[in-house]
């Protein structure tokens, strides 16, 4: 049984993307469905190109106004049915520094576990976020440590042994960053061994029995 290939119309596809030449924001592809949102929800111009209309951002936008009427548009777009591709560049509900804010969250993240931590094994799991020797934070970050030592003594053609002593104890830093992991593992192991407490016994009750209870 043979199978046919469904038939993909490109040029209805639209892409939104900053032109590198001319700094304009431009949207290519795309029907006259979409060629009308954009215009309406962005604030595109139809402007002809040597293949055929395309669509532009007025010229002299700022950049947060190109941003804001880029990510509209391309959003109409998307729930009018159109496939889209949006320049990440433009899209202004994009988080600067995202990556850099989610560590800081989930560092502090980690120590409100801590905090409300009730258990030994509540802290061996935090520990081991910190420490496991593939993903922990501590080992990820002695690789950074490591790479940048390696980096910075090729920059400089210190041959391995003769690096300026600033160097060389970045070097033994990221020696004592893999000890303290270490160290944080036992820790964890021993956290994890620990057993548990055993509920409280309540007290014997002291209360009297009823007389239906003597007689």
């Amino acid at each position: 049984m043979t199978f046919k290939e469904p038939d993909f119309w490109v040029l209805e596809y639209v892409t939104i993307n900053k032109d590198p030449r001319t700094d304009l924001v431009v949207a290519i592809g795309g029907t006259e469905k979409a060629a009308d949102i954009l215009q309406r929800t962005g604030g595109f111009l139809a402007a002809p190109g040597p293949r055929g209309d395309y669509h532009r951002l007025p010229h002299g936008l700022p950049v947060e106004q190109q941003r804001l009427k880029a990510t509209t548009a391309s959003h109409a777009l998307l729930a009018a049915g159109h496939s889209v591709h949006l320049d990440p560049a433009l899209n202004a509900l994009a988080t600067p520094n995202g990556d850099h804010d989610a560590a800081l969250r989930y560092l502090a993240h980690l120590a409100e576990r801590v905090a409300a931590a009730e258990t030994s094994g509540e802290i061996a799991e935090i520990l081991t976020e910190i420490a496991a020797p593939v993903h922990g934070l501590l080992p990820l970050t002695r690789e950074v440590v490591v790479r940048a030592w390696m980096a910075a003594s090729d920059l400089q053609g210190a041959a391995p042994g003769e690096e300026p002593e600033p160097l060389a104890r970045l070097g033994d830093t990221a020696s004592s960053m893999s000890q303290a992991a270490h160290v944080i593992l036992r820790a964890r192991n021993h956290a994890a061994r620990a057993p548990k407490l055993a509920a409280p016994t309540p007290p014997p009750s002291t209360a009297q029995p009823s007389a239906s209870c003597r007689r």
